[in-house]
């Protein structure tokens, strides 16, 4: 292989450069000429593309976001899209694309190698909730962020003696949520896998926790449960207790990685070089059991995620 792709699709997530920078120098050191593809499938499709060299990705393993920018596209979801994504490969000499980004950039990754492009998938997405693999690039520092910015929220909850309600991301995992509402010493913690009752699960352990002589309180909710804002108001109205809401946002997507991220990310870009660079594609890197492994796109995709539940169990018995 003489030339390779690299782009990053879908939700930034911190860690994305150094996996960046992993997949240029690992290749570079291979003989291999890389191809930075801005802006997802859109930039292939569009042919946004430049040449990437060593000092092209030199200090960016610190940088949050992606510097090959990220965007949707609807268009690469139809066959004219991915036929244009195909022309541009071959027009460039790409024989291959490492692509870092979530199960729909998989999605993608997979179509092209179909249509003859081998594809190299990394996981990258801050909500963990990609199935084939342990861990994802971006977990470890959005949970640090999130867990920086509760603290800082429990200091006024604590001075008003409030209940302070937050949102985290993520919309159909609750992994974000649980490990840092573990993380703050959460009252209660609800996220999308559990179904619950506000008065059973969030005002009886106040009740309880008002009897110990604790007066503030932390809720920590998945962006997919929701509604934290009518949350709070009934909160308030059932208690009596003043109650705040707060949604957290995309301060969660940014930042420097952390040392985990920047560490897993790089050990993840040079395994996918390693894969391309062997002519095999179609293939999904992961981490799994504390080891760098690969899978067939196939199965990394038809597998499911299981949630946490005994991890939850412990979050849930030592909330009191």
């Amino acid at each position: 292989m003489k030339t390779i792709g690299v782009l990053t699709s879908g939700g930034d997530a911190p860690g994305m450069n150094a996996a960046v920078r992993a997949v240029v120098r690992s290749a570079i050191l291979k003989g291999i000429k890389v191809i930075g593809i801005r802006r997802g499938y859109n930039g292939l499709i569009n042919n946004d593309t430049s040449r990437m060299y060593l000092r092209s990705v030199s200090d960016i393993i610190h940088r949050g976001g992606t510097i090959l920018y990220t965007a949707r596209s609807p268009e690469f979801k139809t066959e004219e899209g991915m036929q244009k994504a195909v022309n541009v490969c071959h027009e460039l000499g790409i024989e291959g694309i490492v692509v870092i980004g979530g199960d729909g950039s998989y999605r993608g990754a997979l179509d092209l190698s179909k249509r003859g492009i081998p594809c190299v998938g990394l996981p990258g997405t801050i909500d963990n909730d990609i199935a084939c693999t342990d861990y994802t690039i971006g977990f470890d520092t959005a949970m640090n962020t999130a867990m920086e910015m509760v603290d800082r929220l429990r200091d006024t909850a604590q001075s008003h003696e409030r209940c302070t309600v937050v949102e985290v991301m993520g919309r159909r995992a609750g992994f974000l949520a649980l490990h840092t509402g573990i993380a703050v010493g959460a009252t209660a913690i609800l996220v999308p896998e559990v179904p619950f009752d506000l008065e059973k699960d969030v005002i009886n352990k106040m009740y309880e926790t008002l009897k110990s002589g604790k007066k503030h309180f932390i809720i920590v909710v998945a962006e997919g449960v929701g509604h934290v804002d009518e949350m709070a108001r009934e909160i308030e109205k059932i208690t009596g207790i003043e109650s705040r809401a707060t949604v957290l946002g995309h301060v969660q997507r940014g930042g420097s990685p952390t040392v985990r991220d920047r560490v897993i990310a790089s050990q993840m870009g040079h395994r996918a070089v390693e894969l391309l660079s062997s002519g095999v594609g179609n293939r999904v890197v992961a981490y799994k059991s504390d080891k760098i492994v690969d899978y067939d796109i196939n199965e990394a995709l038809a597998m499911k995620k299981p949630f946490e539940y005994e991890l939850y169990k412990v979050a849930h018995e030592i909330s009191i």
